[in-house]
């Protein structure tokens, strides 16, 4: 019995003996300063900056085209043998724009006038015959219906006739041009595309994947590339209208930017830019890495370091993913401390130690 404590006593002293393992270092991380300024090739410790104003904008580029363009074109067939407008020539209404060779239509209108002079003739007869009482009421009926359709044709004859000069219905600037003498157009082909004097617009195209992100009547700023006034500032505008048909060649979705206070006269073709602001417009705005962003589920989120260098999941609203990085629009504010690479390597909780101390935040 007095062996028993003899054999527990070399046990007891081996495990006094051993000491505990060492707690795991904390895991070393970079940091950057939200809205410390530009990078620092001398500092290891990224820092986010602002981005450009207009950063998250969209911009596009289109040209000044009138409200409402009028397609013409003569109203019968024909070979034209004359044009007399270009394109970007002033036109006012009763103008003529272009001819067809009359001769066709001069022939029927020959025809059609002989044929006239021939009822009349022959009703004029038959009038004096039934006042003699020699014909009966239907038969002078029947001329006198004869009469009114030769009449009619005539007419029509010679409207066909004057239709072959391609006149101007109102004021306004030739845009394009379409047709050429000695072409052979048909009854209604385009020949001109005339924009009326009055309200301009900007044709723009928008792409695909963007289209559903614009709504009709919302703001725009439109800047000329030849003629910006003396101050530089752009022109308001609103988005009127967005195809629901993308074009079958570009895959894009035509647009009209309405003007608001633009000159009735500005030259069509021009080129302009059209700026739409961001929904987070007048929103402080900064960059962060796009290595220091770290996704959960559905919701973009950072790893924001605390006064004892503890881990929190701090998510965040962005605007937009650029080159430069993602645009936080919220849930950051400038001074905090936030890990900027290696996130999907933490959890919350977490001490880190950081590689070196991040510089004291700067405001812009």
């Amino acid at each position: 019995m007095k062996l028993a404590p003899l054999i527990l006593l070399p046990l007891l002293l081996l495990a006094c003996s051993e000491a505990p393992p060492p707690p795991a270092a904390p895991k070393l991380v970079r940091t950057l300063i939200v809205g410390a300024g530009a990078l620092h090739a001398s500092n290891s410790a990224a820092r986010a900056s602002d981005p450009a104003p207009d950063g998250a904008d969209r911009s596009y580029s289109g040209e000044v085209r009138g409200r409402i363009e009028t397609t013409l074109g003569f109203r019968i067939a024909g070979k034209i043998i004359e044009r007399r407008a270009d394109v970007g020539m002033t036109v006012k209404a009763g103008q003529v724009l272009a001819r067809l060779d009359p001769t066709d239509a001069g022939l029927q209108l020959a025809q059609a006038e002989a044929q006239r002079a021939l009822t009349a003739a022959d009703l004029a007869r038959y009038r004096d015959l039934k006042a003699r009482n020699f014909i009966s009421a239907s038969a002078l009926d029947a001329r006198e219906t004869a009469f009114n359709a030769a009449d009619a044709q005539a007419a029509l004859a010679k409207n066909q006739a004057a239709y072959t000069s391609l006149v101007a219905d109102h004021d306004g600037i030739i845009g394009l041009v379409l047709a050429e003498p000695g072409q052979v157009v048909t009854a209604g082909q385009a020949v001109f595309r005339m924009a009326p004097d009055g309200e301009r617009e900007i044709a723009i195209a928008l792409p695909e994947g963007e289209v559903s992100g614009f709504k009709l009547g919302q703001a725009a700023y439109v800047t000329f590339w030849a003629t910006a006034d003396a101050a530089g500032k752009p022109l308001e505008g609103r988005l009127r209208e967005v195809s629901p048909v993308a074009d079958p060649l570009t895959r894009t979705f035509a647009a009209r930017v309405s003007l608001k206070n633009a000159d009735p006269l500005l030259p069509l073709g021009m080129s302009a830019t059209v700026r739409f602001p961001s929904a987070a417009a007048g929103v402080k705005k900064l960059i962060v890495p796009l290595t220091a962003i770290i996704q959960q589920g559905n919701q973009p989120a950072v790893w924001k370091i605390g006064p004892d260098n503890t881990l929190t999941l701090q998510t965040v609203s962005v605007a937009q993913f650029t080159d430069r990085g993602a645009v936080v629009v919220g849930g950051l504010a400038e001074g905090e401390q936030i890990v900027a690479a290696g996130v999907n390597l933490l959890a919350a909780g977490e001490k880190v130690r950081i590689a070196i101390p991040a510089p004291s935040a700067t405001t812009k």
